[in-house]
């Protein structure tokens, strides 16, 4: 019988690993992790907008040696991919933050945890001594905000991130349609989807009980994370937590170069340029058609992060070049957890980590130094 390392071995890109998901999952969390908003215009173009990039490589240079190393937020990478932060991954497989975490610290990069996980933020730092980063948002409750600082702090992550684009849940119909709630409500339709996956179900039973890990005791007034979340947000909010970290710290969900400008001018030493995979607010641009901008308002020494629509090396090599200094991944890391657990998380990586080089050598590029916007030129005739 094949081992689990040589099943995940038989995909060969990241779209492998999501047919793979697909047949794995239930039919409502498959959607859950795959569906975006409303009509999902932003969840396609993610991944489309890199089409409109080709990439003019560089003829007879020497690249026998190349150099994917980087550093990003104060922590230095083996290359320039890392792992955005995903609330209860347990949903997709029972070692869910923990595989994920281990996978990264052995793939050579940063590891974002969620403060909607379902293991809490300590378990998942003790898990690995790897690059690391919390992820946290604008909390109603300033003592719970200021304790879930504070603990990020004494459990030892070395960055704080801060997601702006998520004040409520996005209207992701198909995920609706497919009835999916958190907790589970199991419907007749919903029951008959579930059956279908027996293997799901069962490490779903014998499992633990899917939980906000880091609020345990924390009361919400919706009945759902979204509870949890200041909904008069500000800027001064962002700036507060910045000087209580003191330390390299993020925004994520930075979709303009004004709001770029302002997150450098309050203390941000990153922005992440994302729109939550498409699945917050439709209609809005490919993050990899905002890196040009954003760059340029915020200068040549802050870390510029692409976050969304990466399923290729390719994907990378063009953002890199646009001016990103790295990219972070979302579904293709989920697609591995749930087609394989940490060994499916490994592959997924391990897939973009070499199409990444084999694409540099082609390119001409022996180094992250060695990409820049004259590897690019715009599809159609100039």
């Amino acid at each position: 019988m094949a081992s689990n390392n040589d099943d995940m071995n038989r995909c060969l890109n990241i779209a492998d690993l999501n047919r793979r998901a697909k047949r794995r999952l239930p039919v409502p969390i498959y959607n859950f992790l795959e569906c975006g908003a409303d009509d999902q215009y932003s969840s396609r173009h993610n991944c489309a907008a890199f089409d409109q990039l080709q990439i003019k490589a560089r003829s007879l240079r020497d690249t026998s040696c190349v150099d994917l190393r980087t550093a990003v937020l104060g922590q230095e990478l083996d290359w320039p991919v890392f792992l955005s932060p995903v609330g209860m991954t347990r949903m997709f497989h029972p070692d869910g933050e923990l595989a994920a975490a281990r996978a990264a610290a052995n793939a050579g990069t940063l590891y974002t945890a969620s403060t909607f996980s379902s293991v809490s933020m300590e378990q998942i730092a003790a898990e690995t001594s790897g690059p690391k980063m919390f992820q946290t948002y604008v909390l109603a409750d300033p003592v719970l905000s200021q304790e879930i600082i504070d603990r990020a702090k004494a459990a030892g992550y070395p960055a704080m991130c801060l997601t702006v684009d998520s004040i409520v849940g996005g209207n992701r119909e198909e995920v609706i349609r497919s009835g999916m709630s958190i907790p589970l409500k199991l419907t007749l339709k919903s029951a008959f989807q579930f059956a279908c996956k027996p293997a799901w179900v069962s490490n779903y039973l014998r499992g633990d009980k899917w939980q906000l890990a880091n609020f345990v005791n924390a009361k919400s007034p919706a009945g759902a994370h979204y509870g949890l979340l200041e909904p008069r947000q500000s800027w001064e909010h962002a700036q507060h937590m910045i000087e209580q970290w003191q330390g390299p710290f993020a925004i994520k969900g930075i979709m303009s170069g004004e709001d770029a400008k302002r997150a450098v001018e309050i203390g941000a030493t990153a922005v992440i340029i994302s729109n939550h995979g498409g699945r917050q607010l439709d209609a809005t641009p490919a993050p990899i058609e905002l890196v040009r901008e954003v760059r340029e308002a915020v200068g040549p020494d802050i870390d510029v992060i692409v976050d969304g629509g990466i399923r290729r090396g390719t994907h990378v090599l063009k953002a890199l070049a646009m001016g990103a200094t790295a990219c972070s991944v979302g579904r293709p890391y989920l697609y591995g957890l749930a087609a394989g657990g940490q060994a499916g998380i490994e592959r997924a990586l391990a897939l973009l980590r070499s199409e990444l080089e084999r694409n540099m050598v082609l390119a001409g590029c022996s180094g992250i130094t060695d990409i820049n916007a004259n590897l690019l030129r715009r599809a159609g005739f100039n």
